[in-house]
């Protein structure tokens, strides 16, 4: 069985895709979750970095004013020197402004300076703090951001005499080339991972669909025309195996209920066969009966007659007699049906050798195709058609002449035989009756002819129909696989 024959997606597919899923979703999340690490670590570190910078240049400078007592004037003369060589040493900017906000002095040139003179309330921010206060903006120039650190600085009596900005440059393109990095080494092991992931959930995904599809099968070749089903064998402790065992208790179940309903038919079907043999046997004892009575009551040796009445009684007694012969053979026939010897053979050509016996009646015959072939037991085909223009030669209207068509079609790997006549009909109540074996709507009738076509038609697995009209006629209809 093929799990493409199912629509959606089939157990394997999504176990795979399960598996896949969850391979994906971990990469991707990992990936992320490691740019986001890398991105954080990296702003440490640079936060990190940016305060050993200004603690060293402030450090610096501090020493550069520590020697005298300096006032914000003498701050330009002092570093004047001093302020390139730290700058140069940290590979920092420098900017010195007043405690206004004015600039004084810088290790680059004025001109150079996006900002001569610090807002007021920035300054206002940083005088009222005693630590370093930083700022976040973004240069276009540079595409990079900038961090602008404002310090106060104080002489050696502690006194503030100036506010340092050290403008601290750093680009996020830097993020992405660590985390570019990192991929190029992660990718080969991902790469790893998922063709490692394929193979397993493929080999998983596997297992698991060809032990379900086989208990699949096995349910669905479950009838009440098998035999002997077979239970599953299998021995992993799983969660299968209580499917296994479930299954197994319904084969015991099946057996156990197909016991019981075959005991029960067959005693159904003997009780009523006895009392449909008894019923017919009666019918013709009870004339046989009167006959003799009557004659042994008007039994005159002297008669001239007495020859032709002796005579007259005999043939009555043997035609009853004969009846009686014919009920046992029918249902004998019906009790015992022959072992079917199944072959392979031309259906049209046997068909029509089976209708030419009726050469008295209008018997036409059509097929859609001209060699249709099947594998069946030629006497059980010429029973079913036998059985089938016989009740429609039967049915004949008597104000119109009976005409039979008999049509045989085939369809991929099913048979199809229709036989219809334009007789009588039947009643859509009688349907159901019509393949009951104490049924018949003829006075002379056993009722078991369609039941036996049923019958041997079932053995085949097959079907058998009816459809009819009252006065217009009768379609019976039988498919059959060609079991080729």
């Amino acid at each position: 069985m093929s799990f493409s024959k199912y629509k959606g997606y089939s157990l394997r597919n999504k176990v795979f895709g399960g598996f896949m899923l969850i391979c994906l979703l971990s990469i991707l999340a990992s990936s992320i979750l490691s740019f986001f690490i890398l991105k954080n670590n990296a702003v440490e570190q640079s936060r990190t970095d940016m305060q050993k910078n200004s603690e060293s240049m402030m450090s610096a400078l501090d020493y550069g004013v520590s020697h005298t007592q300096v006032e914000t004037a003498d701050l330009s003369t002092i570093l004047n020197n001093e302020i390139f060589e730290i700058a140069d040493t940290n590979n920092q900017d420098i900017v010195i402004y007043d405690l206004n906000g004015n600039l004084l002095i810088s290790n680059k040139d004025s001109h150079l300076l996006a900002e001569k003179k610090i807002p007021l309330s920035i300054v206002n921010q940083v005088l009222t703090s005693d630590r370093r206060v930083d700022f976040q903006k973004y240069d276009k120039k540079t595409d990079a951001n900038i961090t602008s650190s404002y310090m106060i600085l104080k002489n050696n009596m502690l006194e503030p005499i100036a506010i340092v900005y050290f403008p601290f440059y750093h680009n996020d393109g830097s993020y992405f080339n660590v985390f570019n990095k990192y991929v190029n080494y992660i990718l080969i092991v991902n790469l790893f991972i998922i063709a490692f992931a394929i193979w397993l959930s493929w080999i998983i995904s596997n297992n698991l669909t060809k032990a379900v599809t086989k208990f699949s099968e096995l349910i669905n070749r479950i009838t009440l025309f098998d035999k002997d089903p077979q239970a599953i064998r299998y021995y992993e402790r799983d969660e299968l195996s209580q499917l296994v065992k479930a299954y197994n208790k319904m084969i015991l179940q099946i057996k156990e209920q197909k016991e019981r309903l075959s005991f029960k038919e067959k005693e159904e079907a003997w009780r009523e066969m006895a009392k449909q043999v008894a019923h017919e046997v009666k019918n013709p004892l009870t004339p046989m009966k009167l006959t003799i009575q009557n004659f042994e009551r008007k039994f005159d040796p002297n008669d001239p007659e007495i020859r032709e009445k002796v005579k007259h009684l005999s043939k009555t007694i043997a035609d009853q007699i004969d009846l009686v012969a014919k009920v046992a053979s029918a249902f004998s026939q019906f009790a015992q049906l022959p072992e079917k010897n199944n072959k392979v053979f031309n259906l049209n050509r046997e068909i029509k050798n089976i209708i030419n016996i009726f050469s008295d009646e209008k018997i036409y015959f059509h097929a859609n195709a001209e060699n249709i072939m099947i594998k069946m037991d030629k006497i059980y085909l010429s029973r079913i058609v036998t059985n089938l223009v016989a009740n429609a030669r039967q049915a004949r209207h008597d104000d119109r002449e009976n005409i039979i068509n008999v049509d045989l079609e085939q369809r991929q790997k099913r048979i199809i035989i229709t036989v219809e006549d334009n007789g009588i009909g039947i009643s859509e109540d009688l349907y159901d009756r019509i393949f009951e074996p104490n049924f018949t709507s003829k006075t002379s009738g056993t009722g078991l002819g369609l039941t036996m076509v049923r019958k041997m038609v079932e053995d085949y697995k097959g079907e058998i129909s009816v459809k009819s009209v009252v006065g217009n006629g009768t379609t019976f209809t039988i498919l059959l696989p060609t079991n080729l």
